[in-house]
């Protein structure tokens, strides 16, 4: 039996079609039944989740902030326990006060992990809207100075912890340094552009002044490697700020690893969050949340969860920096 060459009416095609239209009418009213799917749309319906605009502070941040919800803040993750990862989650004294700090803006803030030496370039940039990342506030840095050059237009800083600059080195290994004038022909790590890094040029000079060897530096991306080129016995010594050398000597092999050498920290200066100049609604609502949270006895808390309740502030200052 031969094959039949009927052909089909034109009018199947017909029916494919209307049945393709029907598909995408819809599916077209499948989408608008789930609302505007638009990149504009979907940024407001996050905003939306993420502010409050019933907190205390809310009406004090610029209207920009108000519509986006959060502010992004660059941030070096690595700094126990100031800022780090654990088990996925970020943890330390910087987020659990800014976590502090969203519930009287309103507003959620966001860490975004950079090395530190990047997180000023990151402002300039706007890549982030703040940082806070243990970061010393210098007149150096509210001018754009670094290096001895310009480099931008600076930023304002909001004061929130008073800090200093520790030693510490191998446990029962101290190599006959008890402070930074027996460092002079020593090796130090330390964090790259970081006032310990400062400190560490300045006291080398010193050394070279004074016709002893000088410090034979080196500095990285973290201070966990800083910390792992000591523990492994790279160097004599890492210099650090004292909440990260204090939690390093309490926490590392179990208290096992490391000593604090020197006496008391030098170079005592306040940590500060870094506001881009030019951002002074901003930089007075960020100000009127730290005061908040020290009235509210919330950064207290914090303080005594970390174990750094020596570094309180009574008072929340702009640029006191040196």
């Amino acid at each position: 039996m031969t094959a039949s060459t009927t052909r089909r009416p034109a009018a199947g095609r017909s029916r494919t079609a209307v049945a393709s239209v029907a598909a995408v009418v819809a599916s077209m009213l499948v989408l608008s039944a789930c609302g505007d799917q638009t990149n504009e749309a979907i940024a407001r319906r996050e905003a939306q989740k993420n502010r409050n605009v019933h907190a205390p502070l809310f009406k004090m941040l610029p209207k920009a902030v108000q519509d986006k919800g959060f502010l992004q803040v660059g941030s070096d993750m690595t700094y126990k326990p100031v800022e780090f990862r654990t088990n996925g989650k970020i943890a330390g004294i910087d987020p659990d006060l800014a976590a502090a700090m969203s519930k009287e803006l309103g507003i959620k803030l966001n860490f975004n992990n950079a090395t530190f030496d990047t997180l000023m370039g990151g402002l300039k940039s706007e890549r982030y809207d703040i940082a806070m990342s243990a970061m010393t506030d210098t007149k150096d840095r509210q001018e754009g100075i670094s290096d001895g050059n310009k480099i931008g237009t600076g930023v304002d800083f909001i004061d929130y912890l008073n800090v200093g600059v520790s030693l510490y080195t191998q446990k029962g290994k101290s190599n006959g340094i008890d402070g930074w004038e027996t460092m002079c022909g020593k090796k130090l790590a330390v964090q790259r552009g970081t006032v310990s890094h400062d400190l560490a040029d300045e006291k080398s000079k010193e050394c070279k002044k004074n016709g002893s060897e000088a410090i034979a530096i080196e500095a990285f991306d973290n201070d966990s490697e800083a910390q792992t080129r000591l523990r492994t016995g790279g160097a004599d010594a890492v210099s650090s700020d004292y909440p990260v050398a204090a939690y390093a000597v309490n926490v590392s092999g179990g208290g096992k690893d490391f000593e604090m050498v020197g006496g008391a920290p030098l170079k005592a200066a306040p940590y500060g969050i870094a506001v881009p100049k030019g951002q002074a609604k901003l930089r007075d609502a960020l100000k009127a949340a730290v005061a908040r949270t020290i009235k509210n006895g919330s950064y207290a808390k914090v303080l005594k969860k970390w174990d750094v309740k020596d570094a309180a502030v009574k008072e929340v200052q702009l640029n006191g920096g040196t």
